[in-house]
């Protein structure tokens, strides 16, 4: 039978389609996510950086989504055309197998009779040339027959790719119709968003100073963690250094009481014997999970929970150009991320609190080591954790601050090893 061999690269194409369509959800799921809380910007009734900051970022994600609607049109077109090429293929082979099928069909025609048979098989001189010549007649049915199969099989698999090209081309439909929405959609953001900024940039030296007050406030959160950071990493130096001295005394000790029982021929007791494997092992254990934890937050890079239930990103990592005006830079550390009111910051991996404090007009602060990686959480309203706290994957830290004067709801998120500042963006699930 006539198999048609799939075009190369069909399965890692079915997986593209799913990726793309996974990734399509995920961007109309971050789109109402962004509609919401514009709803909520809206019902203020007063317009704010905050608003024009999170109509920047739908625009964005509206353009990656049309974006990636256009690469599924670009997967299908390359599928249709595979499809018309087997197509091709499969009636080129069809009008062989009833060429063949025909001229076999003639030739039995003329060789049917009866009588020519019974004179193919007398005809032979010996009952083993008969014998092979008989089975030879069932070998042309058999094959007659097999070539006739070869033929139904072939037209049933021209119907099957006749029915996947009118699937594909219906949903190359659907897919353009829904690109030109998404355009419309754009467009009217792009319209909705001037029109913002526009209102906003008439009050000029208003504007101005909003802008200088949210840069002036970026740069004193990014100082104050960064001392902050600098003082728990010399906490941290400070008790391994104690800790290796105990233990470096524990075994000056140790070795004392060794030497005493060797010149006295005296035996470490059971209780005593005991007490020091018990200390040994809390050591080596303690030393385990610090390694064990930062080797685990290592591996999640790409794949860390986020420290919101609920949000977006309106200020990346870095140096960043704020929306409302051209030129003005404002230097991030973490990012900042914008949620509903009433939202809790919760913990991003499992770690141990080892921070909180507050800085005025920037809410609280809440810093949880993770072996050797730190994750900072600013701009909270209530603290529910205290130094030394174990927490857990998606444990509540505390609510996020909602500023009235702005209309916003951030929570400014940081990760850090040591003294080194991470990209957030990097590190979270996407």
């Amino acid at each position: 039978m006539f198999l048609l061999q799939a075009p190369q690269g069909f399965s890692q194409q079915r997986g593209g389609k799913k990726d793309l369509e996974n990734k399509k959800k995920k961007l109309r799921e971050e789109i109402g996510t962004i509609n919401d809380l514009l709803h909520e910007t809206k019902n203020n009734k007063k317009l704010s950086m905050n608003q024009v900051a999170i109509l920047n970022k739908k625009i964005s994600v509206r353009e990656e989504l049309i974006s990636t609607i256009n690469s599924e049109i670009r997967l299908l077109n390359k599928q249709i055309t595979d499809n018309q090429n087997n197509l091709k293929t499969l009636n080129t082979t069809l009008d062989k197998l009833k060429k063949d099928y025909a001229t076999m069909i003639y030739f039995d025609y003329r060789n049917s009779d009866a009588y020519s048979k019974l004179m193919f098989l007398f005809a032979a001189d010996s009952f083993n040339m008969a014998y092979r010549q008989y089975k030879y007649t069932q070998q042309i049915a058999h094959y007659r027959k097999k070539k006739a199969e070869e033929i139904v099989s072939t037209q049933n698999e021209i119907t099957q790719k006749n029915n996947e090209l009118n699937d594909k081309k219906e949903e190359k439909r659907k897919l353009l119709g829904s690109e030109e929405q998404e355009k419309v959609n754009l467009a009217q953001e792009k319209t909705e968003h001037e029109n913002t900024l526009n209102s906003l940039q008439e009050t000029e030296k208003s504007l101005k100073t909003e802008l200088n007050k949210k840069k002036n406030e970026i740069e004193t959160l990014n100082s104050a963690i960064k001392k902050l950071i600098q003082e728990e990493i010399k906490r941290q130096q400070e008790e391994e250094h104690k800790k290796a001295l105990a233990l470096a005394e524990r075994k000056k000790e140790r070795a004392a009481k060794a030497r005493e029982r060797k010149n006295t021929g005296k035996k470490a007791t059971a209780e005593e014997a005991k007490t020091e494997a018990k200390a040994d092992m809390a050591e080596v254990a303690e030393t385990k999970e610090t390694e064990q934890l930062s080797s685990d937050f290592s591996a999640n890079k790409g794949r860390l929970t986020w420290p919101v239930a609920k949000g977006i990103i309106t200020l990346g990592f870095g140096e960043q150009e704020d929306p409302m005006r051209k030129g003005f830079m404002i230097n991030n550390n973490g990012v900042e991320i914008s949620v509903a009111k009433g939202q809790t910051a919760r913990c991003v991996f499992d770690g141990v609190v080892t921070g909180v404090t507050s800085i005025p007009s920037l809410g609280k602060i809440v810093i949880v080591r993770h072996g050797d990686y730190l994750s900072v959480y600013s701009n909270l309203e209530e603290v529910s954790v205290k130094t030394g706290d174990k927490l857990s994957l998606k444990q509540s830290i505390g609510s996020i601050s909602f500023n009235d004067d702005e209309n916003r709801n951030v929570l400014n998120f940081q990760l850090w090893k040591g003294q080194k500042i991470l990209n957030p963006e990097e590190w979270l699930y996407k």
